[in-house]
């Protein structure tokens, strides 16, 4: 009998993200996603496999240093267009669905951004990044010997976490692509980002999104548009501040589908599923009823690029969809009368999906808390659920893995507070433990019902975890999404500190002597928030986080509106957000912390790290500043490999120091 492994740092290189399942046309095949992580290269590598759903066989069709994104099948099934980064910059590549090598169909200088099928088959509509003035086949000239040119910034947008400083002379524009002849002909050119939403199913119209106001500083919109091909005359479908995408068109063509979020609650509002009617030009809110948001509010470690559909359509005007709640990601079933009802079952996390045609299955990418996820296809009628994959499935049997359990408690102003407890992997009644409190970013995101690598660390490291939903986060209610607003440090601070006091009355496995807490982005704000509002905690790290609302404000990609919309306050009123900034309470730290931060955080500058350690650190607190270099904001999700282990060791070493 072969003795179980405790989960490892390391195992980052054995787990396996499945996603992208994309359904062939007749529902009998499937192409997904796999990316594992190469050690050796320090790098990510994603595959394209191919999936016969009646056999549930699968094989791999792609292979090399690449990473493959966006598989999508011909409108006759017999070839799969996808991009690869296998010539480095993102080219459209396609296959016969029959065998043979992958050709490229597309060379351009910036790549491809995405790109959608053309009904007939024989073209393929397509977005890339140009500059203004430029086609998709020219080329810049290199100049080994240029100089370092000064940057002229006339808006606020200028930088972006993961990216980098704007390029404000290049957009976002719309070709179509003639597979026979490989000629590319621009359908959009003025100097504005395009996205490409749908293609109707007669392949003479297209939904784009496009914002052509000029001042986009305060404007936070793209308005979608339903555009005829030949005359590209326009018809507006939604133009009002939020968010709008996905746009997805029904299989006769009358109803567009489309999610989206308005800003009644700004960043804080739930998601909603719209439905456009192109005979009447009436729109209606399919999800109006359910107060929960669309779309997967879920945050983890684990999943590599899934790319769920906004919705999807099947025969009779059907539409399925994925909904956050109560730490669950689920497919829901709507018509257009209103009907509305969960169609895949409780406790897991639906991250990816596609449906069938005919509405008879789903192929799902599903997680839950001991499993790292495959495809599954779920029978719509029975919910009954067949592994289509089983990728990670050594992993599982050879490894501890911590089933949490879920708690709940009726937290302040009438809120019901959500969360899970895990025990340590090598748990043995009558033994006391220490506890890690982990509290996530958003703060609009939830945990959830999902794979948890962190988490599996802490616990095999002889700790116990809590990690909650507190007020604040996705998948309950509106209420309780917007109630963090204006209160950070408020209602939230209370919430967990609650939950800590709920299991510590119900679990006396937990020393109360040996308390941590940890967390990051706003996850970060809390640990900091805690540490300087109580001294419970022998240990905390704080990682990529905010610590003084102040500079946050001018020096974070999005601080000049964020702070507004969550402190509900900006520079005219400096004092209401010196109150809510940990680093005014600083003198109050006695708890030993750690910093974390990655060099290049554009969200959560590293700015905010170094204020907090230096001031900590010249009022002589136990504290140490750990600086991750070529990292942005996503360090631990998607970050480089290396440092992502370097993170994980960093944390659990710092808290087996303060709580042996």
């Amino acid at each position: 009998m072969t003795t179980k492994q405790l989960v490892q740092k390391e195992d980052l290189f054995t787990l396996k993200s499945v996603t992208n399942p994309v359904l062939s046309p007749d529902g009998t095949e499937a192409v997904f996603i796999v990316t594992q992580i190469d050690k050796d290269e320090n790098a990510y590598h994603a595959h394209l496999h191919h999936l016969d759903i009646a056999s549930g066989t699968s094989v791999q069709w792609t292979y090399g240093k690449e990473r493959v994104s966006q598989p999508q099948w011909s409108p006759d099934g017999r070839s799969v267009a996808f991009l690869s980064t296998r010539s480095e910059k993102n080219q459209l590549y396609a296959m016969q669905a029959a065998g043979g090598e992958a050709r490229r169909l597309t060379d351009y200088e910036t790549g491809v951004n995405s790109f959608l099928w053309s009904p007939c088959g024989t073209k393929i509509w397509l977005t890339s990044t140009l500059e203004d003035g430029k086609t998709f086949t020219d080329e810049t000239e290199k100049d080994d010997k240029k100089l370092p040119e000064a940057l002229r910034v006339t808006t606020m947008k200028y930088k972006a976490d993961g990216v980098g400083f704007v390029k404000t002379d290049r957009h976002s524009q719309i070709g179509c692509l003639d597979l026979g002849s490989k000629e590319i002909t621009a359908f959009t050119d003025e100097p504005f980002h395009h996205s490409l939403e749908a293609v109707s199913p007669d392949g003479k119209k297209l939904v784009i999104g496009v914002n052509r106001k000029e001042d986009k500083d305060f404007d936070f919109s793209q308005p979608l548009l339903l555009v005829d091909i030949d005359t590209k005359e326009e018809t507006v479908l939604i133009d009002e501040q939020g968010y709008f995408g996905g746009a997805a068109f029904s299989p006769d063509g009358r109803y567009i589908a489309f999610g989206g979020s308005d800003r009644t609650f700004e960043n804080a509002t739930h998601g909603e599923l719209y439905v456009y009617d192109c005979d009447n030009g009436t729109t209606q809110k399919l999800t109006e009823a359910l107060d929960a948001p669309l779309g997967d509010a879920v945050v983890a470690d684990h999943q590599q690029g899934p790319n769920p559909p906004e919705a999807v359509w099947t025969e009779g005007n059907y539409l399925y969809f994925q909904v956050s709640v109560m730490g669950d990601v689920r497919l829901y079933f709507a018509d257009l009368d209103g009907s509305l009802y969960p169609a895949s079952p409780e406790g897991e996390h639906v991250y990816d999906y596609d449906v069938a045609k005919d509405g008879t299955f789903a192929l799902a990418a599903i997680t839950d808390p001991v499993n790292p996820g495959e495809l599954y296809k779920l029978d719509i009628a029975t919910g009954e659920k067949t592994a289509m994959t089983s990728f990670n499935e050594t992993y599982i049997n050879d490894t501890v893995l911590v089933q949490p359990e879920a708690i709940q408690f009726d937290g302040a102003n009438g809120f019901t507070v959500h969360g899970w407890l895990m025990k340590p992997a090598t748990f043995k009644d009558g033994t006391e433990y220490p506890l890690v409190v982990n509290i996530h970013g958003g703060p609009h995101a939830m945990y959830g019902n999902s794979f948890f690598h962190e988490m599996q660390v802490l616990a095999a490291q002889g700790w116990g975890v809590l990690y909650i939903n507190p007020r604040g986060s996705h998948g309950y209610s509106q209420g309780f999404v917007d109630a963090v607003r204006g209160d950070y440090g408020g209602g939230d601070y209370k919430d967990i500190m609650d939950a800590l006091d709920h299991v510590l009355a119900e679990n006396d496995w937990i020393d109360t002597d040996r308390l941590g807490v940890t967390g990051g982005s706003y996850g970060g704000f809390m640990t900091n928030w805690i540490v300087g509002h109580t001294d419970r905690f022998q240990a905390a790290v704080t990682q990529r986080s905010i610590s003084n609302w102040v500079s946050f404000f001018g020096v974070s990609d999005i601080g000049y509106y964020f702070s507004d919309w969550q402190i509900k306050a900006d520079m005219t009123d400096v004092d209401t957000l010196w109150q809510h900034s940990p680093l005014k309470y600083a003198e109050n730290v006695k708890t030993p912390l750690l910093i974390l931060h990655s060099e290049n955080d554009l969200r959560c500058p590293i700015e905010q790290a170094e204020q907090l350690y230096i001031t900590l650190k010249s009022q002589h607190k136990d504290t140490e500043f750990v600086r991750f270099p070529e990292s942005d904001h996503n360090l631990s999700r998607t970050g480089k490999p290396n440092l992502r282990i370097t993170r994980l060791d960093e944390i659990t070493g710092w808290f087996e120091k303060y709580l042996k």
